[in-house]
């Protein structure tokens, strides 16, 4: 018979600050408990069939898959959201993007615009914060826009809507206040891409060209014709791409252009607002 503390102690996983942590959370999910009960009962007996799910989940691990699709599941800001292997798993470094959001925009009605929205991370996180808000979400991938609708679902978030677009090709005539986006912006050729959890996730939601700009570029270039008088746009970017992606801004014609820095101190969004 096998308990909990003795499955725990004999996990092994690739050197990790979260080696521990992915193997509760693993533990966990095999069991159908919560991280809480393993520290509570790690006496507790663990079914063989239990046991052999768990073991499953290692492999897949050691492997180097990530968590989040292992379980099929991510937190990010208050939220659990479906997670799949055609979408970004969300990360907490993207919560900057909500705080500044929720920050700069009053709590009033306001049409706000997710911009390859995945999972539904960003723009369900801003419907859940701001009920007066009316968002959209977007993706190009039909996949991701089903799941992000399941999430929404799940939810009951009734103020957010999730549809197919590639950026704005399918929002003519359409304007915000707020436009939010996570975009593609690694470098085609940078060797973190085979490093990691990123060997598993989709190419289409990280790589943006030479020098990782192009969608970024594109979204500066064509958000002011979907941004009211005064409306803002705030987009993710890498840690290195903060002036460049200013640069951009200002050349648009934004003003109020500004960065701000993730937990980590690198600069991770960059804003700027549109005239009046």
């Amino acid at each position: 018979m096998t308990i909990i503390a003795s499955l725990l102690r004999s996990a092994q996983l690739p050197e990790s600050p979260t080696a521990r942590l992915d193997a509760e959370l693993l533990l966990a999910a095999a069991l159908g408990k919560s991280r809480s009960f393993l520290h509570t009962w790690p006496e507790r007996i663990v079914s063989s069939e239990a046991a052999r799910t768990f073991a499953d989940y290692l492999q897949r691990r050691q492997n180097g898959e990530p968590v989040a699709y292992i379980l099929g599941q991510q937190g990010f800001w208050k939220l659990d959201l479906e997670v799949a292997a055609h979408t970004l798993i969300p990360r907490p470094d993207t919560e900057l993007l909500v705080e500044t959001a929720l920050a700069l925009v009053p709590a009033e009605p306001t049409r706000v615009l997710d911009l390859g929205t995945g999972t539904g991370a960003i723009a369900l996180a801003l419907a859940s914060e701001r009920p007066a808000w009316q968002v959209t979400a977007v993706d190009r991938v039909a996949e991701a826009v089903q799941l992000a609708e399941r999430n929404r679902q799940r939810l009951r978030l009734n103020n957010a809507k999730v549809e197919l677009s590639h950026w704005f090709s399918a929002l003519a005539g359409n304007t915000y206040g707020l436009i939010v986006s996570n975009p593609p912006y690694i470098a085609a050729a940078d060797p973190h891409l085979a490093e990691g959890d990123v060997r598993f996730e989709p190419a289409s939601a990280l790589v943006s060209g030479a020098d990782g700009l192009d969608d970024l570029r594109a979204i500066i270039a064509a958000a002011p014709e979907h941004l009211d008088a005064g409306g803002w746009l705030l987009l993710e970017h890498g840690y290195d791409q903060a002036a460049a992606v200013g640069e951009c801004l200002l050349a648009r014609g934004f003003d109020a252009v500004q960065s701000r820095k993730d937990l980590g101190g690198h600069e991770r969004i960059s804003l700027g607002r549109w005239p009046c």
